[in-house]
């Protein structure tokens, strides 16, 4: 890992306030480029910045792919509500049946 300092200097962007720093370190640190992050004060010269890890970037993706797609679900029952089925007592018994001892684990 590089010791390397970078000056950071404060910029007003758009509404908010930030930090600019020059393209360099960008350049020499890509995988900063284009990701969101967290700052975290470590006191009151010190700050910390972590980048989003992938993984809670692709957490966001699919949690918003799913949102898009129950949006489109329920668009399609309620441009068809005729064809809606209330979900039974026995509907959910079955179900408990098809999916009893199935274990969820990680990825």
């Amino acid at each position: 890992m590089t010791r390397k300092i970078y000056k950071a200097s404060w910029a007003r962007i758009g509404n908010s306030s930030g930090y600019r720093l020059s393209s360099s370190f960008f350049k020499e640190n890509p995988q900063f480029s284009e990701v969101g992050g967290t700052v975290q004060v470590i006191d009151s010269d010190t700050i910390l910045i972590r980048r989003e890890v992938q993984a809670q970037k692709e957490q966001k993706e699919d949690e918003l792919m799913l949102s898009l797609f129950l949006g489109f679900l329920m668009k399609q029952s309620l441009s068809n509500s005729s064809e809606i089925e209330a979900y039974t007592e026995a509907m959910a018994a079955e179900d408990d049946a098809l999916i009893a001892g199935v274990v969820v684990g990680d990825r």
